[in-house]
C-alpha cells in the first residue's frame, strides 16, 4: 500500500460567504496541489470539501496520514458520525446534522475506498508547513471564485 501524506484546509471570507478549500498530497518526492471554492458557503463546508476532494483524488487504496486543523471534521468522522447514523442523521439534540450530504459522501469514501486513514489534528496558523500550504491553496480557491486569479 502506498503511503500518502495529505494536508487539507478550508477558508471562508465571511461565514457564510465566498470560500475555498485546499489540499496538498505528498507521496515520496511527488507533490500534488488541489484547490477550489464556492461563492456562498461556510468554513465548515470548505473544511469537509477539502478532505472529500483529497480522498476522492486517490486512485487506489492507500495508507493515508491526513493532517487537518478542523476538529469539526476530525471529531465528526472519528466520533460523532456513529451516533448521527444510529439516530438517522440527527444530532444528540434531535436536530438534523448540518452538511449531511457532505458527511454522507465522506463516510462513503472512508468506508468503501479501502484506505487506512490516520487522522491528525494540527493547530492552524502556527507555522506547520503542510497546513500553511493547504491554507494558501484554500485562499487561492477563494480568489478563483471571486475572479481574482
Amino acid at each position: 500500500m502506498n503511503h500518502i501524506e495529505i494536508h487539507t484546509d478550508g477558508a471562508c471570507k465571511g461565514n457564510p460567504g465566498p470560500g475555498g478549500w485546499g489540499v496538498l498530497l505528498r507521496s515520496g518526492h511527488t507533490e500534488k496541489e488541489l484547490f477550489g471554492g464556492e461563492l456562498a458557503t461556510t468554513n465548515n463546508r470548505m473544511e469537509l470539501t477539502a478532505v472529500i476532494e483529497a480522498l476522492a483524488a486517490l486512485k487506489r487504496p492507500c495508507k493515508v496520514s491526513l493532517y487537518l486543523d478542523s476538529e469539526y471534521v476530525r471529531k465528526g468522522i472519528t466520533e460523532w458520525i456513529h451516533g448521527w447514523k444510529a439516530r438517522g442523521w440527527r444530532t444528540a439534540s434531535k436536530q438534523p446534522v448540518k452538511n449531511v450530504e457532505l458527511w454522507q459522501r465522506l463516510d462513503e469514501l472512508v468506508a468503501t475506498a479501502g484506505h487506512h486513514i490516520e487522522w491528525h489534528w494540527v493547530r492552524g496558523h502556527t507555522g506547520d508547513p503542510g497546513n500553511e500550504r493547504a491554507d494558501a491553496l484554500a485562499n487561492r480557491g477563494v480568489d478563483q471564485v471571486l475572479g481574482r486569479r
